[in-house]
């Protein structure tokens, strides 16, 4: 019988671990989850017609999007008026209605300590509400920040964390938002480094993309962003405007501006993210019409720039 020499042992296992790495990225790429894009409506964008929130659910629904991202506010007024957000919760579950966060403008980012801890009793308030109501996240943008002398972005991570760590015994995620007019946190690589210093497993953060663009963000940044970082992305197009003269009120819908959407969808997908594509609208136009079309026209082209 003959044994193999050293040389011949040691080629076979350098074959067998060549074949073995040649094999391995189609493994890996196999076991990766595909991306998962949902359609979403925030309210704002029919936030003109003045609608009640059950009012507001039923459009959402009617008009077929996966989720709903209601105003904290419209949630204080409902409750105050005696309605039942629990009814609400089981509604949106009946008919698959995720919420998927809501708007909140507690100011949990700013110097003052004082105010700075009311902020946080307000946020509290705000989280308990979204839980009635079965959401999971709120918006954390830089509330009562935008004008003040630029924060630390090290002390504004801890003031994140300390958010987080409230949501956290809620069950609510708070997600740290860019304003692009803020002088705090107007910017993707400003929030993501508060989101990474903060150190909390449920840190995320909440992009927008007429945001994006006001606050002087390259869309390329969010290749950089990986699946579980965006929970939720407000989605909209502007039109071809001076980033210093674009405001909310010029938002149109996905599609019909010059935002670089198919860029976004792309990296989206690319990076394999599970969001939501919550469409916001400031635009007064559209306040005037009936809600549910501007509802379904949204979701029209919501879809159609997502490929979905």
């Amino acid at each position: 019988m003959t044994h193999p020499t050293r040389r011949q042992l040691f080629g076979s296992t350098l074959s067998a671990a060549a074949l073995s790495a040649c094999s391995m990225p189609q493994r890996v790429q196999a076991e990766q989850p595909a991306s998962d894009l949902k359609l979403c409506l925030n309210t704002a964008t029919i936030r003109g017609q003045k609608l009640p929130l059950d009012q507001q659910i039923d459009v959402t629904i009617k008009a077929g999007y996966d989720g709903i991202e209601p105003w904290v506010g419209d949630m204080e007024a409902y409750k105050k008026a005696g309605g039942s957000l629990g009814d609400l919760a089981k509604k949106c579950a009946d008919h698959n209605l995720k919420v998927i966060s809501a708007i909140g403008f507690a100011p949990w980012i700013i110097d003052d300590d004082a105010k700075r801890a009311a902020g946080l009793e307000q946020a509290k308030r705000d989280m308990a509400l979204v839980k009635e109501l079965g959401g999971t996240h709120l918006a954390a943008p830089p509330a009562g920040a935008t004008r003040e002398p630029v924060i630390d972005l090290y002390v504004a991570a801890e003031r994140y964390r300390a958010l987080l760590d409230i949501g956290h015994d809620i069950g609510v995620i708070p997600e740290v938002e860019v304003w692009g007019f803020s002088r705090n946190l107007g910017k993707l690589s400003e929030a993501t480094f508060v989101a990474i210093e903060a150190g909390h497993p449920d840190a995320c953060v909440l992009p927008d993309i007429f945001h994006l663009y006001k606050g002087g963000t390259d869309a390329s940044s969010l290749s950089l962003l990986g699946r579980m970082a965006i929970r939720s992305f407000h989605f909209n197009d502007y039109p071809a405007m001076d980033r210093a003269q674009v405001t909310d009120a010029d938002r149109v819908y996905p599609g019909d501006g010059t935002a670089p959407i198919g860029q976004i969808i792309n990296i989206l997908r690319e990076n394999r993210c599970n969001c939501y594509l919550s469409l916001e609208l400031f635009n007064k136009a559209l306040w005037q019409q009936d809600a549910l079309t501007v509802a379904k026209t949204g979701l029209e082209k919501l879809r159609a720039v997502a490929r979905l």
